[in-house]
């Protein structure tokens, strides 16, 4: 009797072992239909609830991913484009430099864009027949070391210490074949005057110092 109980407790034993068997076998092969196709690729194997499998990077990767972040950086675009705006400002502000020649006090007058005197020099200016034409004009050209034909003798000056441009040139009127403008001269002792064939001289330090304040397009008013 007690044999017969045994035999049966230990086929009831065996049957439980072999249906956990069985049952495990089914739920695995039910997990690996369910694997993703991401995380099959991985080489982890089947991975719980679609969860994909960590991987430690390569220091080329960690590399890479840093030179893509600087490269694609938006506030590089953005630096670049305010310094592109901060250039064109500094040019409209130039642009916006305003030259006032009086011909009776014989000086000329930079103002800033804002209204603001910030420099005075004197001139010599045109003489009798050969007086300075007055209106509003604007710079056309800026030259260094210029050379000079005279108006009437046609003689050719070139650069030089005693040249009668000095070493500095910006012209704001022309007929097509004569110009007249602002230049350095040898003889400072005549700035100041009514001397030139309409051209307003200057000292030659002066003239470097105006040279740089104003460009081409800039205003020039010119009043007697």
């Amino acid at each position: 009797m007690v044999m017969v109980r045994n035999e049966s407790v230990g086929r009831i034993v065996m049957f439980l072992c072999f249906g956990t068997a069985i049952l495990s076998l089914a739920v695995h092969a039910h997990k690996s239909d369910e694997q993703t196709p991401e995380s099959a690729s991985t080489g982890g194997g089947a991975v719980a609830m679609g969860a994909s499998v960590p991987e430690i990077p390569t220091r080329q990767a960690v590399q890479t991913k840093i030179q893509s972040a600087i490269a694609n950086n938006p506030f590089k675009s953005l630096l670049a484009q305010g310094l592109s705006k901060q250039t064109s400002a500094n040019n409209l502000m130039s642009n916006r430099t305003q030259l006032v020649v009086d011909l009776e006090e014989r000086r000329v007058y930079v103002y800033r864009w804002d209204h603001q005197v910030i420099a005075s020099y004197p001139i010599a200016v045109g003489k009798k027949g050969w007086e300075t034409p007055t209106g509003t004009f604007q710079v056309i050209n800026k030259q260094t070391n210029p050379i000079w034909r005279h108006p009437i003798t046609g003689k050719i000056f070139e650069p030089g210490t005693n040249s009668p441009l000095g070493d500095r040139w910006i012209g704001f009127w022309s007929d097509g074949h004569n110009q007249i403008g602002f230049h350095g001269t040898p003889d400072i002792q005549l700035v100041g005057s009514a001397i030139s064939h309409g051209c307003l001289r200057m000292r030659n330090p002066d003239i470097r110092l105006l040279y740089k304040q104003v460009e081409p397009g800039t205003q020039v008013i010119v009043r007697s």
